[in-house]
């Protein structure tokens, strides 16, 4: 099977990542500090995150979305200019992780009056992320692999996919993903907002 070009990766979504992080903590009223209490993010590095002047991490985001009660995918969405019902697949945002090389993009970003968004994530073989909780309780998750196989740790439960395989479950608590196989993972994320 071939493997396909990777795709465009849009820098530029993290400096209005950044920009939308910085709203969401000023629309609050919170300081630096109290952010970092909540996330256990340094003050400091949520400062450089803001000003665009660190690459965040998928754990950083993950405990920020938790924090707002987001979705990284709605977070990339409203970094968007506008909210479009079309997204060509040129304009669909793309964000790599810094840290793991983990790729995801909002295939179909949320709307606000959509309950459902679709995920495509690659992750390199060997590389792993973890969240440490669910951004949104009782998020339906269907999880569809479309090569290479995956090992996912979900509510205490491990499980191994491989090529075809789906899997269906509510997230709660934390979640670790690890690309395994010599080619790594790449799947599709359905999410279902309660």
């Amino acid at each position: 099977m071939p493997t396909a070009e990777p795709a465009r990766i849009d820098y530029d979504i993290e400096r209005r990542i950044a920009e939308r992080l910085a709203r969401l903590r000023a629309e609050r009223g919170w300081s630096l500090d109290r952010l970092a209490k909540h996330t256990g993010i340094s003050r400091a590095t949520l400062s450089r995150l803001e000003r665009s002047e660190l690459s965040p991490t998928a754990a950083m985001l993950g405990k920020l979305c938790a924090v707002y009660g987001w979705t990284l995918s709605r977070l990339m969405a409203e970094a968007e200019t506008r909210p479009p019902s079309l997204v060509p697949a040129a304009e669909q945002p793309q964000w790599r992780d810094p840290e793991s090389g983990y790729r995801r993009r909002a295939v179909s970003p949320p709307a606000p009056e959509l309950r459902g968004e679709l995920v495509e994530v690659h992750m390199p073989a060997g590389a792993s992320v973890s969240f440490d909780a669910s951004p949104i309780a009782g998020l339906e998750h269907h999880l569809w692999m479309l090569d290479g196989s995956l090992t996912l740790e979900v509510d205490g439960s491990r499980v191994r996919l491989r090529e075809g395989d789906c899997l269906r479950y509510l997230l709660a608590g934390p979640t670790r993903f690890q690309g395994t196989g010599k080619r790594g993972a790449r799947y599709l994320v359905a999410i279902v907002q309660p």
